[in-house]
């Protein structure tokens, strides 16, 4: 076979896949009904249960044990507590790890795997509910669950239809379906959302004005009737490339930047008072926005290069973001 030939087999046979395994999740969504509701209510009153609130134990053997620790990680991400138990280890001593309130979501395409027996088992001894996940209708797991979450049969992406290639996609996928129903059950904001990813890239993005904006003790401050020569002083001291022009009573009135005194600059700039120079009104963003939602402000008014925003708390003056400390941040 020619190199071209080559490339040509693989392209058709990643293309035959993927038009697989979307075919899968095709059919996935359109057998979705009230059992994927029976099982988002049964999780969330998990969660909601007064004193001792349970867990979300996620369990598979194979594949589906990999999907199944992957579906668990997003689950504890968006607000649902859950990890994952493997059941070979509940036979030996981790089944103590499950408690009464907790809900058990078991994943198996054939749903007669032996290793899975003495967990189904728990469940039903101690009365705590199980969601099951499962191709075969007329398997122990599914004829045992409280509720069933059914996969349709769709060939395996796999040539011999051995290899777990579709099952697991729509595994998976039902997995964010659940975590994503249960995030909408539950409100969670952004800002609760970020509790959950302190850091890296998802982290910053999710940062508040609040807890990246330089405080107004910080910040340099002159009144309207403060001549420029004194206003300077204040700008290089505090070197924040601002001064903010308030009143006796903190009142918000203007700022002057560095754009500022390029655009005022001739030989009396230092005579002229402060309220001469300020730009008056200038923009402003709550605290408790996002950070992102400040830099997409600074850098997208038209006809204006912002280098900072006026941070307000319920009308009053609290701070000052700027785009530097943004973009260092790789908010951008």
């Amino acid at each position: 076979m020619s190199v071209q030939d080559q490339t040509q087999d693989n392209i058709s046979k990643a293309v035959s896949v993927l038009e697989t395994e979307a075919d899968g999740l095709t059919q996935l969504a359109t057998s979705i009904d009230e059992r994927f509701s029976a099982a988002v209510e049964a999780i969330h009153a998990m969660k909601n249960t007064a004193g001792n609130p349970g867990r979300l134990i996620v369990a598979g053997i194979g594949k589906s044990g990999h999907v199944g620790r992957k579906i668990a990680a997003t689950l504890a991400s968006t607000g649902t507590p859950a990890f994952f138990v493997h059941p070979g280890e509940a036979s030996h001593g981790d089944m103590g790890m499950v408690t009464e309130n907790d809900v058990v979501l078991m994943l198996s395409n054939s749903g007669e795997n032996q290793e899975l027996s003495d967990l189904i088992h728990y469940t039903r001894r101690f009365e705590i509910t199980m969601i099951a996940i499962t191709s075969n209708d007329g398997s122990t797991l599914a004829k045992h669950c409280d509720t069933l979450l059914l996969l349709p049969k769709v060939p395996e992406a796999c040539p011999n239809g051995l290899a777990p290639t579709t099952s697991t996609t729509m595994m998976m996928a039902l997995g964010d379906a659940l975590a994503v129903a249960l995030l909408a059950r539950m409100g969670l904001t952004p800002e609760q959302y970020k509790i959950f990813h302190p850091g890296g890239k998802l982290g910053q993005k999710l940062m508040s004005v609040a807890e990246m904006m330089i405080m107004a003790s910080d910040m340099a401050f002159v009144s309207p009737e403060t001549t420029m020569d004194q206003a300077l002083l204040e700008l290089t001291d505090k070197n924040l490339g601002a001064v903010v022009i308030t009143n006796d009573q903190k009142d918000l009135l203007g700022i002057i930047t560095d754009g500022d005194l390029k655009r005022h600059m001739a030989p009396d700039l230092l005579t002229k008072t402060a309220a001469n120079i300020m730009t008056k009104t200038p923009k402003t963003i709550e605290s408790s926005a996002l950070a992102v939602e400040a830099l997409d402000l600074m850098t997208k008014v038209k006809g204006q290069y912002l280098t900072s925003l006026m941070v307000m708390d319920k009308g009053k003056l609290v701070g000052m973001i700027r785009l530097q400390d943004c973009l260092q941040a790789g908010l951008a």
